[in-house]
């Protein structure tokens, strides 16, 4: 009897280091009440309404950006957002940003027929994969959708409301550091409300 509880023990012990080691506590990056731990860049306007973060044109309707003041290699990211007006957006990962010009990967997040969930590089190879176009009846416009992104070394899978969306492996992505950022889109009329912003970092044991 003992030694079946010894190896019961050792069983749950090595269950626990296992999980301990390929990944972590999910963080809250989106406290709900504020922009703490973000950083706005351009004059595009972000604030927090009625618990939901809202990103929306300025005057000067350029691209804007916020992004965390951390940085994530890798992570399971998941997000809700709803396109309240023209909802050209995105999610930007291993990104930095200088004035409002950024380096990064950009998840996109667009209205109907802009490939919502496909993968862009600004500043470089721009589009690197698009969803079917099939799959994009998973977005719904004007509604609360999920968003979730993991990313692991060079391989960055999304899914939009429980849809896979894309799959891809890039070393260039792999090699990449930087923090999460929300995007706004220039040339105006756009609102974009978000909730729920929540990372778990993942240790793979590289």
């Amino acid at each position: 009897m003992k030694r079946f509880l010894y190896l019961g023990f050792l069983s749950c012990l090595c269950s626990s280091l296992f999980f301990s080691c390929t990944s972590q506590q999910t963080i809250d990056l989106f406290n709900g009440e504020n922009l703490d731990g973000w950083t706005n860049h351009g004059e595009e306007k972000w604030y927090v309404e009625d618990g939901n973060l809202v990103c929306e044109s300025g005057p000067s309707a350029q691209y804007g950006y916020l992004s965390t003041d951390e940085f994530y290699d890798d992570f399971e990211l998941t997000l809700d957002f709803k396109q309240d007006a023209n909802g050209n957006s995105g999610v930007f990962i291993r990104s930095t940003v200088d004035g409002t010009k950024v380096s990064g990967w950009q998840a996109e997040v667009a209205p109907p027929g802009s490939h919502t969930g496909g993968i862009y590089e600004s500043y470089g190879r721009g589009w690197l994969i698009q969803p079917e176009p099939e799959k994009d009846k998973a977005l719904k416009m004007g509604e609360w959708n999920t968003m979730k992104i993991r990313a692991v070394g060079p391989s960055v899978t999304t899914w939009l409301n429980g849809t896979e969306m894309i799959h891809i492996e890039d070393e260039k992505i792999g090699e990449g550091k930087g923090s999460i950022a929300l995007q706004i889109h220039d040339g105006g009329g756009i609102k974009v409300s978000w909730r729920n912003i929540k990372i778990t970092p993942i240790n793979d044991n590289k």
